[in-house]
């Protein structure tokens, strides 16, 4: 299971603030049977079990509370604003009805719809397993923090977080 928020932007407003990238292009490669990539605008985007910008609704309630958590970023110190990031991918609410997942799951889906439609799944056998935050500052700092789950024990996780500069 996978979702993934981010925003880009290449030339951040103030020092404080975070952006996926230093003053380079973001291209996404899809399946939409284009010969070359999609060069991203600067904007915030999302992605989960379809292609990007799939408009599924734990897609688009997911990225309203990332909104949320990024607008909030330079009033919080960087620890704050990861738990509030780890909190978003680990938003449980269903959100349904949703005719495009069960569209795309089809009869599969149906069984486990009302947890497979959240930004967080919580499968017996199948659902998020680890979060990943990765903040770049506009110095190139990077702050990179994983969660993950120990022993497929909902109530046991394991968090390390690395920092490093990147390169130019």
């Amino acid at each position: 299971m996978c979702i993934i928020f981010f925003k880009f932007d290449p030339r951040p407003a103030s020092k404080n603030a975070y952006s996926t990238a230093k003053g380079d292009v973001i291209c996404y490669y899809g399946n939409r049977g284009e010969p070359e990539p999609i060069v991203l605008t600067p904007g915030t985007y999302g992605l989960s079990n379809a292609l990007l910008e799939t408009p599924w609704k734990k897609l688009c309630f997911g990225k309203q509370l990332f909104l949320k958590a990024v607008k909030q970023s330079e009033a919080l110190p960087k620890d704050a604003l990861v738990a509030q990031l780890l909190d978003v991918l680990n938003n449980e609410e269903a959100q349904l009805p949703d005719p495009a997942i069960e569209d795309q799951g089809q009869e599969y889906i149906q069984s486990i719809l009302s947890k497979y439609a959240a930004v967080c799944v919580r499968g017996l056998d199948y659902g998020t397993r680890t979060n990943t935050i990765i903040l770049v500052d506009a110095n190139g700092q990077v702050t990179f923090t994983e969660r993950s789950m120990l022993d497929k024990d909902p109530s046991r996780w394991e968090t390390n977080t690395h920092e490093f500069m990147l390169q130019s």
